[in-house]
């Protein structure tokens, strides 16, 4: 895992129930930068978004723009 979020607490939405989805975190190592990473496999790949990107995908999921798969 990417080291400035190793121990980091990430958080999912709180509508996401049990289920599978993605977790995000900030940290005070990273402030410009937001981690994601998927809630089944916490320890697999980190995907590291700036401000205006973790802004742009959380309006797309908000809007039905995100897909499903």
């Amino acid at each position: 895992m990417y080291p400035p979020f190793n121990d980091t607490d990430f958080r999912k939405a709180s509508g996401s129930g049990t289920g599978d989805c993605v977790e995000d975190a900030i940290t005070a190592h990273t402030p410009d930068t937001i981690g994601l990473r998927d809630s089944k496999n916490p320890r697999g790949t980190l995907v590291l978004l700036a401000p205006a990107e973790w802004l742009a995908f959380t309006r797309g999921t908000v809007h039905g723009r995100a897909g499903t798969p």
